[in-house]
């Protein structure tokens, strides 16, 4: 972990690349009525590895979300640029696919479905059979083979979530962005989630940045953990390296004396940061 007293932008490097997406004083702001401009995110610089897994956390109305379409192609930065190796980011593309809170699926359309939708829009070239192979090998990968024929409305909200991400790897994106991708969930199908997604990414390393609220959640995950200031005007107020390896389990991390130093620090960043309309 860093020092509480050291700045941003003294987080040591590690031996992760972490040239593969670079935010480089990334301003966005919208106009008001009244010819002024309201700031939301203001310069922000972050780069990220191709196989390291981030945390934005922050407070609501910080700008996480507003940061992560900008990674996706979603919206356009006001000043500044994003770039995922070496190229500027203008619009969403194949190479980063977005896993959101609340699923997303198409209604009409079966698990497998859903999921082979996304591959024929992004694998054109593969044959029907490679398809069919890369499907089935998603569906194996989060569990659900046995629900491939079911309807979004007869599965549960933690099997519709693994859909989305399912859906969302079986592209082999080079980047996942996820937005608070089991704030939706119980508790706990919430934490069987997080373990199965840590699972496939431990097996199939990738860039992951994901947004939350769940300063657990982001130590259990993260390599690192992005911490924004409170909006208007978010900045990165500090960032966390977490320095347990990969694979993690839960338990003995909670029995590391470190993960409560940790744990502690992000908290007590969080509360100076807290206001009651949180």
């Amino acid at each position: 972990m860093k020092s509480p007293n050291s700045s941003p932008q003294a987080t040591p490097q590690t031996s992760r690349d972490r040239k593969f997406l670079e935010i480089e004083q990334i301003v966005k702001s919208y106009p008001r009525k009244d010819g002024s401009e309201l700031v939301i995110l203001d310069r922000i610089d972050l780069t990220i590895g191709a196989a390291e897994f981030i945390s934005v956390i922050g407070h609501s109305g910080c700008g996480k979300s507003t940061l992560l379409k900008i990674v996706a192609g979603l919206e356009k930065p006001t000043s500044g640029i994003a770039k995922l190796e070496g190229k500027e980011i203008r619009k969403p593309g194949a190479d980063r696919m977005m896993v959101f809170q609340h699923y997303s699926l198409l209604p009409w359309l079966t698990v497998e479905e859903n999921i082979q939708l996304a591959v024929d829009e992004v694998m054109k070239k593969a044959s029907t059979v490679e398809k069919k192979q890369i499907v089935s090998e998603h569906l194996t990968m989060v569990n659900l083979t046995e629900s491939a024929h079911k309807y979004p409305d007869e599965i549960s909200g933690g099997m519709k979530q693994r859909v989305g991400i399912a859906r969302a790897l079986a592209t082999r994106p080079k980047m996942l962005l996820m937005d608070e991708p089991f704030g939706a969930l119980d508790a706990l199908t919430r934490r069987k989630l997080q373990k199965q997604v840590l699972d496939i990414w431990e097996s199939h390393r990738q860039a992951v940045m994901m947004i939350t609220h769940d300063v657990d959640e982001a130590i259990y995950m993260s390599d690192r953990i992005v911490m924004m200031t409170n909006g208007p005007k978010a900045k990165i107020g500090e960032i966390l390296e977490v320095p347990f390896p990969h694979p993690r389990d839960r338990k003995q991390l909670r029995e590391l004396k470190e993960y409560y130093e940790l744990r502690n620090h992000a908290l007590n960043f969080l509360d100076r940061y807290f206001t009651p309309d949180d």
